[in-house]
This record gives structure tokens, C-alpha cells and sequence, in this order.
């Protein structure tokens, strides 16, 4: 092998391993909201639809919820979510403008505060970021 072959290969070896960050790691924000790190998007609460941000609020008061399945237990089946025991994780029906039935949205929550936005019914997940 080339002189500028091996030197180019030890190059991207190096690039591959360590990257080119700076190895600080960012501080927590101070909202107290922090990304999961997981392989989904992220999605700004303000971008979310209005029925989304009305089902924040109700789950922040506690209720009362449009539909009698909201708030059971969310068991992560298809597990796009961080695996979680038990009853980690719940979710709330986002109402559809013009559906006879629950529609596709919801928000899922976990115990420690953070929560998900899937208008998809669970084909894939967004963490809401609070701070905008």
C-alpha cells in the first residue's frame, strides 16, 4: 500500500472512532428538559398540532380526558421507544378534527417527565422539547 494510501486509511480510522467534536458534552438546559438521545426527532411543542398542545394541558392538570382509554398503561410493543418495566409509559388520545373514532395521534408519556408525539399510532415518535 501506498505511503499517502495508509496515511489516508489511518486518517479515516481515526475520524471513524473519535469523530470531530470537541469531547465536552453540552450542559442540561435549564428547563430541566433533556433529549433522551434516542433515534428519533425531536419536535418543538409550539410546532405540534393545537389538539396536541390541548392534550398537553389536560395532562398536566390531571384531566378530565375526552376518551376513557386515556392515560392506560402505553406498552411499548413495537419498541421505538427507550425500553422501559411496567407501567412506565401512558398515553393520551389527541383528538382528529373530523375522525368518528380516536385517530392515529397521541402523546405518550414516561415517569420521568418526558414525553412523545406520534401522529402515526406508534409507527414513529417525536420527543416534545418544552422549551419552544
Amino acid at each position: 500500500m501506498k505511503r499517502r494510501h495508509r496515511l489516508l486509511a489511518v486518517l479515516l480510522l481515526a475520524f471513524g472512532l473519535f469523530g470531530c467534536g470537541s469531547g465536552k458534552q453540552a450542559a442540561a438546559p435549564a428547563s430541566g428538559w433533556v433529549p433522551t438521545g434516542a433515534a428519533y426527532a425531536d419536535v418543538c411543542r409550539s410546532k405540534l398540532p393545537v389538539q396536541a398542545r390541548d392534550t398537553l394541558a389536560l395532562i398536566a392538570k390531571g384531566g378530565p380526558y375526552p376518551y376513557r382509554s386515556d392515560g392506560i398503561v402505553f406498552e411499548n410493543r413495537e419498541g421505538r421507544l427507550p425500553r422501559m418495566k411496567g407501567d412506565y409509559y401512558h398515553e393520551y388520545t389527541v383528538v382528529t378534527p373530523g375522525s368518528p373514532t380516536r385517530g392515529a395521534r397521541r402523546i405518550v408519556t414516561g415517569s420521568a417527565a418526558e414525553q412523545y408525539w406520534t401522529a402515526d399510532h406508534y409507527d414513529s415518535f417525536e420527543e416534545i422539547d418544552a422549551r419552544c
